[in-house]
């Protein structure tokens, strides 16, 4: 007897499409490739479109000789690309299980499941060439082992369509954060920042990738550590250090700060590469592996400006007037990056996610859930004014799970 039965199948689908009440798990796993942020949400239908509940979130960590395999995949043959890509499978299907086991449930409670993937490579459009870009841990695995209906590979679609394939969360902060009359923005500080901003319309939206966000801190307290520290907790470092302006300037004259939205950028331009730049740019005489002391504070303090400079410098180069920032992503525990972003914008206030009611790490997570349901009910998950798409498209590949568990 097949596994799948395509009668309780299509039952399911139609009934999701239908609109009813919809208890959905997203998974996120950013740049920094960390840990793997899992997010049980609620969600039902409102006139100003989904009314979202966060019922659970919890943030895994991935075993650090994973991690070391994605920091590796740029250049990894392809025997270790395609075993990666089926263990990532394994590991989201396991951070969904145990946060479903974590709040007193059994899979066959959720009705579906939204996972971004490990991004990997990451090329816009450009050049009369259309993006490509790769996100690993695969559909179908979570799908079996979870026994949950899985949407996966969302970026994809974007990218046929002419886009970036990011970012793709601006719907979702539409959705959620919106303020009728005011204008705000919403700021994700992950491995790279990304803003969206938000006034009255729909069609006012626009949301792009800022530069690096925790990418270059990340990438110097890995090397100068030899692996031992992969980031600057709390910003301690960094707040002791002393920030170079000279370098700063130097740093944000790379073409992409000047580049007009829509734009999306990754670790190929923000990553490795850059740290090691930004680093002869403070210490031109000194190896990023051999910084410790007061060198290394410098250098995480100018890395940390870099990221606010970003920000700010886009937001007033490339937006309307904002009456708020809310930020979210790993980065708003750094302190040196928030103090940063609040002198810079003062007098405009910049405040974390808790303040609209949501865990600040959990957005993301949050946001591929709310996308999911949109994709199984048939509709467009995408902002053209965010990616540059040709068209709102719908998102993702869909793996249906084995229905023996229903």
């Amino acid at each position: 007897m097949p596994d799948l039965d395509p009668g309780p199948l299509a039952a399911r689908l139609l009934e999701i499409a239908s609109g009813s009440p919809t208890l959905a798990l997203g998974l996120m796993s950013g740049t920094s490739h960390d840990a793997v942020d899992a997010a049980l949400v609620r969600i039902a239908d409102a006139p100003r479109g989904p009314r979202v509940s966060l019922e659970r979130f919890e943030s895994f960590p991935l075993p650090g000789p994973l991690r070391e395999r994605i920091r590796g995949a740029p250049g990894a043959r392809l025997a270790e690309l395609a075993r990666l890509h089926y263990d990532l499978g394994e590991a989201f299907a396991n951070a969904a299980l145990r946060l479903i086991e974590n709040d007193g449930r059994s899979p066959a409670e959720i009705d579906i499941l939204g996972s971004h993937g490990q991004t990997v490579y990451h090329e816009p459009p450009g050049g009369g060439r259309t993006g490509a870009t790769l996100q690993l841990g695969e559909g179908d695995v979570i799908a079996r082992r979870t026994g949950i209906l899985t949407v996966s590979d969302f970026r994809a679609a974007d990218v046929a369509a002419g886009g970036s394939g990011a970012p793709l969360i601006p719907l979702v902060d539409w959705f959620l954060f919106r303020k009728p009359g005011h204008s705000r923005l919403m700021l994700n500080l992950g491995g790279i920042a990304n803003v969206t901003f938000l006034g009255d319309s729909l069609e006012e939206v626009i949301a792009f990738d800022t530069g690096p966000g925790n990418a270059l801190l990340d990438e110097i307290m890995s090397r100068a550590t030899d692996g031992a520290e992969s980031f600057d907790r709390d910003g301690r470092l960094a707040l002791e250090g002393e920030a170079r302006e000279d370098a700063v300037e130097e740093f944000l004259r790379h073409p992409y700060f000047a580049k007009r939205p829509p734009k999306s950028t990754g670790k190929e331009l923000f990553g490795n590469e850059a740290a090691r730049r930004l680093a002869r740019m403070v210490n031109r005489d000194t190896r990023l592996e051999s910084l410790e002391g007061a060198p290394l504070r410098d250098l995480l303090a100018t890395a940390a400006l870099v990221t606010a400079r970003g920000v700010s410098d886009a937001t007033r180069s490339f937006l309307p007037r904002v009456e708020e920032v809310v930020a979210s992503g790993g980065g708003t525990s750094n302190r040196a990056i928030m103090e940063c972003l609040r002198r810079l914008f003062d007098p405009v206030p910049v405040v974390g996610l808790e303040a609209l009611g949501m865990d600040p790490d959990a957005k993301e997570a949050v946001g591929f859930a709310v996308l999911a349901r949109e994709t199984l009910r048939g509709r467009p998950g995408n902002l053209p004014g965010a990616t540059g798409a040709l068209a709102r498209t719908v998102l993702g590949k869909i793996s249906p799970a084995p229905l023996m568990m229903r």
